[in-house]
């Protein structure tokens, strides 16, 4: 999901990052606030091929049996990132541990210790997911993060973090099929053309 940055508000006593992000979730209904390398973005409401590239891609989880006892595939569930104090993301879809509920830290946001895979779909602002999000998620030592690119119709897969980045940044077109790594607990095939039409956006 795209996101801008915002400023939060200096009057009187300067609040924290993380009470802005709440304030400005409250006001601004359906949006994605994010804290990202101690930067505040919000993200709009998801369109619809963005939603339908969603759904189409947690099929082929669904159908590997990932979300039962071991692991679930969830959308929007927090991350919290070790960047910065008040850091964290929401991820447009994750694949985490079955017992993620056990590794709360605040905010509605889990141990990144819990999460095999993170995935975004990109909107307007793909910058974000695919440089201060790449960053971010390396820093986490998410293991695997996969970028529906919906303006380049490409599908990006990275493993390997090592910090500031991923080893391995593996870029898949229409007519290729992008194999996830096994050590997400099962086999899982992404049909790029498949996912580049479903994010397709009317034109």
């Amino acid at each position: 999901m795209s996101a801008e940055a915002v400023e939060h508000p200096c009057d009187g006593e300067p609040e924290s990052l993380l009470a802005t992000a709440n304030r400005l979730a409250e006001q601004n209904p359906g949006s994605r606030v994010e804290i990202i390398g101690g930067v505040i973005t919000v993200a709009p409401p998801p369109d619809g091929p963005h939603a339908n590239a969603l759904t189409t891609i947690m099929v082929p989880f669904l159908t590997a049996g990932l979300h039962g006892e071991e692991t679930k595939v969830l959308q929007g569930i927090g991350l919290w990132l070790p960047g910065g104090p008040e850091d964290y993301a929401i991820p447009d879809l994750a694949l985490v541990d079955a017992d993620f509920d056990e590794h709360y830290i605040e905010n509605n946001c889990y141990d990144p210790a819990v999460f095999r895979l993170v995935l975004e779909v990109t909107s307007s602002n793909y910058n974000n997911d695919l440089r201060n999000k790449v960053a971010a998620y390396s820093e986490a030592k998410i293991p695997v993060y996969v970028i529906v690119d919906r303006k380049h119709g490409r599908v990006h897969v990275l493993t390997e973090p090592m910090g500031g980045g991923y080893d391995s940044h593996q870029v898949y077109a229409p007519g290729q099929t992008a194999e996830l790594p096994d050590s997400i607990g099962a086999p899982v095939a992404l049909d790029v053309d498949a996912l580049v039409r479903a994010g397709r956006p009317r034109t």
